[in-house]
């Protein structure tokens, strides 16, 4: 059994920036490609990051390129997504997920990933 642990969520202005991370324990690390989406109010659930460690492969969404980081920790167990230059879209429920997506297409799909953490928070506003 795979569990996932977000924490970091949290309030921030716009511009500012925010780190939100994922405890993965049950299972080796990397033995699961690890994917970031969110959920905003009203929203469907959407993807923003995924790492692929064959690789690595990283991919982004288009609205996040260029502000948001994602990277892993192996002896940690631990997945980051680092978040520069936030803006109040980027407002929503923040998820990790772990699966084993063989391209990027699928990367970029919630239903590729098979365990998934509660999730975390995270507020732009001013």
């Amino acid at each position: 059994q795979v569990q996932l642990v977000e924490s970091g969520g949290g309030l921030v202005q716009p511009g500012g920036s925010l780190s939100v991370s994922c405890v993965v324990s049950g299972r080796t690390f990397r033995r699961y490609d690890m994917g970031w989406f969110r959920q905003a109010p009203g929203k469907e659930r959407e993807f923003v990051a995924a790492i692929r460690w064959s690789g690595p492969y990283i991919y982004y969404a288009d609205s996040v390129k260029g502000r948001f980081t994602i990277s892993g920790d192996n002896a940690k167990n631990t997945v980051f997504l680092q978040m520069n230059s936030l803006r109040p879209e980027d407002t929503a429920v923040y998820y990790c997920a772990a699966g084993n997506p063989i391209s990027a297409t699928q990367a970029m799909v919630a239903p590729s990933y098979d365990y998934w953490g509660q999730g975390t928070q995270v507020t732009v506003s001013s």
